[in-house]
């Protein structure tokens, strides 16, 4: 599967890209491709890795690198690469690498047919996917799909994975419109989905947990729920 932007959020990532650029490298071999890495306010090395990695690809042309000083959210740096992409699909990554790019490929092989008019959601909860995960995230997940059921009856199992993909047909109207910078984005995103007639389809995956994830707890748990009923209130 050909004609693809790649985009890949980052925070202060400087331990976890260092690992992941032989998969994006790899990426790069294949025909009609774009990598947008958008730099969310990092203040660690991320730019200067990412910079000597671009500096010294051959198909550099192909690698677009956008940054801003202050940290605004991963739903901000997904909605910056997306409106600056320009292949037909468009693929969210996450820069750790628990799901890799290749993935779109086993739904290709495995006979998904991939449509125009419909975004397609990596699902941990799939009874296909094959999982590594840690009880801690594993629980925080089924509280979280509980709150947004009872918020918004959302029935898709799994919002939250970082492997999505979309068509250009649609989405940068949708992401356009996207207020929610942080980790509430994800559901903001299938509100303005389904708004627009946009079926989801959620599909298996091969996930494995990263270390070195960005989400604090006791700071950003209490944070995703005001957001939520930001949107709650917003969509009323």
């Amino acid at each position: 599967m050909n004609n693809i932007s790649l985009i890949i959020p980052l925070y202060n990532e400087e331990n976890r890209i260092k690992k992941n650029l032989i998969f994006i490298k790899n990426f790069l071999k294949r025909k009609n491709v774009e990598i947008i890495f958008v730099n969310d306010g990092s203040y660690d090395s991320s730019e200067k890795i990412i910079k000597k990695f671009i500096f010294q690809n051959k198909n550099k042309k192909f690698i677009k690198y956008i940054s801003y000083k202050k940290n605004v959210g991963k739903g901000y740096a997904i909605k910056k690469g997306v409106l600056n992409s320009k292949k037909k699909w468009i693929l969210i990554c996450d820069v750790d690498m628990s799901v890799m790019p290749n993935q779109i490929d086993i739904w290709y092989k495995k006979k998904y047919i991939l449509k125009e008019n419909e975004a397609y959601f990596a699902s941990r909860k799939h009874s296909l996917s094959k999982i590594n995960t840690s009880l801690i995230r594993e629980s925080l997940g089924v509280i979280f799909n509980l709150i947004i059921f009872l918020l918004f009856d959302i029935k898709i199992k799994d919002t939250q994975c970082g492997f999505k993909l979309f068509n250009k047909n649609y989405a940068k109207s949708i992401f356009r419109k996207i207020n929610s910078y942080r980790f509430s984005f994800d559901v903001e995103l299938v509100l303005l989905l389904k708004k627009k007639n946009i079926k989801i389809r959620e599909l298996p995956v091969n996930w494995i947990h990263k270390s070195g994830s960005k989400l604090n707890i006791f700071y950003d748990i209490p944070l995703m729920l005001y957001d939520l009923l930001k949107i709650k209130f917003k969509i009323k």
